[in-house]
């Protein structure tokens, strides 16, 4: 519903994994050692999740970009804020009015990345292994999505209520990836006391069991070997496919794994369990004179388990004659507690309007997790993470890994002012002033001041243009704080050690900092909102400055104790423009069309950091773990993709790389890619230059259509698919070779290089809606029936060969053999890296019915 839709707003979820949350920016990067991602609030619930919500249930949503506005949530509004409010019952005297909407849609691969099927792998020397398998065949579905949602709605004199429900199932395209969800809603709202106290109450309810299935399987459908049989049974040498659970695997070949085993013999499930509930009291204590009392809660339980039977070879240990199986167990739990009060006083004097507001914030977050890894199953029977007390592994404490972590209780308290000053209904003017304070900062350091301001004037309504309904001017300026997401930073860290003896001991790891402070931003934005007739527009041009980030950094030993604690350190710069234009091309009785297109850029560039410059992102096994990709250097822009320019091959198969400086010297080695006479340039960059949404909307009769375009242009992408499997290695003949249209078939050897950096600007259909208002006639039992058919994805424009090319705005690392992908802790110095271990884009089309009755 957002995605493209709000200029500067970036919502991607690079190959629409069902079971991961969309990467969500605001006008870019906003920080590096804090949150990145704007504050969700939900009828005024602060950092709610968008997974808690049915889209049927929203009301309205608005983004709040610039820092005069975001300032009044504080340091949790840093990165912006995004406004959902869910929609209230209606009062019909006692009347219930019921609604339903249903839908059911099925979805397919849209873009996967070019291989070779066997006959081509044969020919091109690869390792014939008798078979003649797709494996990206063997391990996707064509996926399914069901929803039935029920709203019931009423009320009387001036009380109203709304309850919603909804059943969400949803089969991704990988096989035994989706979810099942329920979502319960509750909104309540009243009146009392001779209509002087206003209460809202609402509360929402969502279990979702997830099965998150295997993305890696993907991955090594890609990879593996097009010869090679599903089952051992077919292979063409004698293999104890018993071992195996009757798979057939590709022993001592090093990140391979057959991709059919890892789906239907591992497991990898989990159920999260959300509520919430929110209360608003407001008061009249006289006409002019409001106090509001808002209390809210939020507890989150998450639970998740994989399992590797003694059958897998995919981290089931299957080859060893020791430790076969594993089983591990995750979960956290989170709790999140809100009470605020304020006043507001309202005046009219003359032409003048003042509204004053005081008040008072108390935010309280708490964070629990727990971890287990146990292993050594007897045997296959059954699945034993359902009984792990048959783990040998109990007989060998040492194996077994266990962690717990426990946050204190993270307190935020606020103290705020705010005044909204207009004069005329044409000059409007808003300040305000937060003082807040953190425990996770030091103790000496822990407040701080948070000003901001904004003035705006409506234009038109003393030049009084002709044929202009609107010109108003906007100017605002913010400052906000921002936190570190983990507790304890400005404390010091000691490690626990036992003694051979039964003693135990301490040593500090990292030294404490009582002067940490809160990381700023300061952004100014000027804008202009115009309109003619069936004309509008608006345009934001901004300024963002971010300074003092929350970092580890190297330290003196000798004054500390130890080499490392956390400092504020940075700063970091953003500029852009945002433009939306909307005309309503035909206005009539039966046909109405309306086009609208916004459009926004953004510059970022890193000041200072810790290091002046270095590179980071490495990309990884088989063969360049040496290699890094993504320079980080103050006074250049975020995401510099940095390496070697390809030149062609020499005539034994190797890769030939630019003179770059024209020194008549070729040094393109890694360990010197950061010295002045290095043969490296910047290959392109990961953040896009222009992001372009464009929506038309047709109504015809009872007939809807709306066509919803979307593109990103200026951001390129390395396809590293293409930069480990694509060159002609005589070492990875056992692996399938990339077969895209920029393949040399005379390299022999892998180099990371400008060859594999592609620019992956796309124009896209991203949703296509056809929708019919069905007449009733004399039909009294049902009303407002409404059938739609949509398309996502229908088409993708681009020149990018890899499997989807919106930007990737954060690199989780590399990760290969079966390591499990740290998507905890992504990088957002690093982005235009498209993983190995991406989900793949797919096609949906969805059937729509809603009604009331």
């Amino acid at each position: 519903m957002l995605q493209g839709k709000v200029a500067g707003l970036q919502v991607y979820n690079r190959g629409g994994d069902p079971n991961r949350a969309s990467t969500i920016r605001l006008r870019g990067i906003s920080t590096v050692g804090a949150n990145v991602e704007p504050l969700i609030v939900i009828d005024g619930i602060i950092g709610a999740s968008l997974q808690n919500l049915d889209p049927n249930d929203i009301e309205t949503m608005d983004v709040l970009k610039d820092g005069s506005a975001a300032a009044i949530y504080g340091s949790r509004g840093s990165s912006g804020v995004i406004l959902i409010t869910t929609k209230k019952g209606s009062k019909k005297d006692g009347k219930v009015k019921l609604s339903y909407n249903g839908q059911f849609g099925v979805s397919n691969i849209l873009r996967s990345i070019s291989v070779m099927d066997a006959n081509e792998f044969k020919a091109a020397g690869g390792t014939d292994l008798g078979s003649n398998t797709n494996w990206l065949e063997k391990v996707t579905q064509t996926g399914t999505n069901m929803v039935h949602g029920i709203a019931a709605e009423g009320g009387g004199g001036n009380t109203s209520y709304r309850i919603a429900a909804n059943i969400r199932q949803v089969d991704g395209i990988l096989r035994t990836s989706g979810f099942d969800q329920l979502n319960t809603r509750l909104n309540f709202n009243t009146k009392a006391l001779n209509d002087k106290l206003t209460i809202d109450f609402n509360t929402s309810f969502t279990q979702r069991d997830q099965n998150f299935a295997f993305n890696e399987a993907l991955r090594y459908a890609i990879t593996y070997n097009p010869t090679a049989p599903v089952m051992g049974e077919n292979s063409p040498f004698p293999f104890n496919s018993a071992q195996f659970g009757g798979f057939f695997e590709s022993l001592g070949l090093f990140d391979a794994f057959n991709p059919v085993s890892i789906i239907e013999q591992n497991k990898n499930t989990g159920r999260r369990v959300e509520f919430n509930y929110g209360a608003n009291l407001g008061y009249n204590l006289l006409d002019n004179l409001t106090v509001n009392l808002r209390v809210a809660q939020q507890n989150n339980n998450s639970n998740n388990r994989q399992y590797y039977p003694t059958t897998s070879h995919f981290r089931g240990n299957a080859t060893s004659p020791l430790r076969k199986g594993r089983a591990d167990f995750y979960n956290d739990e989170s709790r999140f507690k809100l009470y605020e009060t304020y006043a507001s006083h309202l005046s009219d004097f003359g032409k003048s309007n003042l509204t004053l507001t005081a008040g008072y914030s108390y935010q309280e977050n708490s964070f629990f997790s727990r971890s287990l890894s146990i292993g050594d199953f007897p045997n296959n029977d059954i699945d034993f993470s359902n009984r792990i007390e048959s783990s040998q592994d109990l007989q060998n404490a040492g194996f077994i890994s266990a962690n717990s972590d426990a946050s204190p209780d993270e307190k935020i308290i606020a103290f705020f002012g705010r005044a909204n000053y207009s004069f005329d209904d044409a000059i409007f003017v808003n300040a305000s002033m937060r003082r807040e304070g953190s425990t996770k900062l030091g103790e000496d350091n822990r407040w701080g001041w948070f000003p901001a301001v904004g003035l705006g004037v409506d234009l038109n309504k003393y030049a009084n243009i002709g044929g202009v309904d609107l010109l108003k001017a906007r100017i605002g300026y913010g400052v906000t704080g921002s936190l570190p997401l983990q507790n304890g930073l400005s404390k010091p860290i000691r490690e626990i050690e036992n003694g051979p003896d039964g003693s135990v001991s301490t040593r500090l790891v990292r030294a404490a900092n009582p002067d940490l402070k809160w990381e700023e931003k300061a952004e100014t934005n000027f804008g202009i909102d115009f309109g003619a007739g069936r004309f509008r527009g608006t345009l934001d041009l901004y300024n963002r400055d971010i300074k003092d980030f929350i970092l580890e950094r190297r330290v003196d030993v000798a004054v500390f104790g130890v080499d490392t604690r956390f400092e504020n350190a940075g700063k970091l710069n953003t500029k852009g423009f945002e433009l939306a234009l909307n005309y309503d091309l035909i206005k009539g009785n039966e046909t109405n069309y309306t086009t609208g297109v916004v459009l926004s850029s953004y510059k970022t560039v890193l000041k200072e950091y810790v290091i002046p410059q270095e590179i980071r992102a490495n990309l990884g096994a088989p063969g360049q773990n040496g290699t890094n990709m993504i320079l980080v250097r103050e006074g250049q822009r975020i995401g510099q993709i940095w390496g070697p320019v390809f030149d062609g091959v020499d005539d034994r198969g190797n890769p030939r790389f630019k003179d770059v400086n024209g020194d008549g010297k070729f040094v393109t080695d890694q360990d010197k890619a950061l010295e002045p006479d290095a043969d490296f340039q910047v290959l392109g960059n990961g953040l896009p230059t222009l992001e372009l949404g464009w929506t038309n909307n047709l109504t015809i009769g009872g007939w809807n259509i709306n066509a919803f375009f979307r593109g990103a242009f200026g951001h390129s992408l390395v396809n590293t698919f293409r930069a480990f499997y694509e060159p002609r290695l005589s070492s990875q003949t056992s692996y399938n070779f990339m077969n895209t249209s920029l393949m040399i078939p005379e390299l022999r050897n892998a180099r990371f290089s400008s060859l594999y950096v592609e620019k992956a600007d796309f124009f896209k259909l991203d949703n296509l809606t056809i929708s019919r208002r069905i007449p009733l006639g004399s039909v009294k039992a049902i009303s407002n029936l409404n059938v739609s058919l949509t398309a996502q994805n229908l088409f993708v424009i681009t020149k990018y060969t890899g499997t989807d090319p919106e930007p990737a705005l954060v690199y989780y690392g590399s990760v290969d053999n079966g390591a499990v992908e740290n998507i905890g802790n992504p990088d957002v110095l690093s982005p235009g890296i498209d993983s190995r271990n991406n989900y793949f884009s797919s096609r949906i089309f969805t059937l729509g019915v809603n009604f009331n009755f």
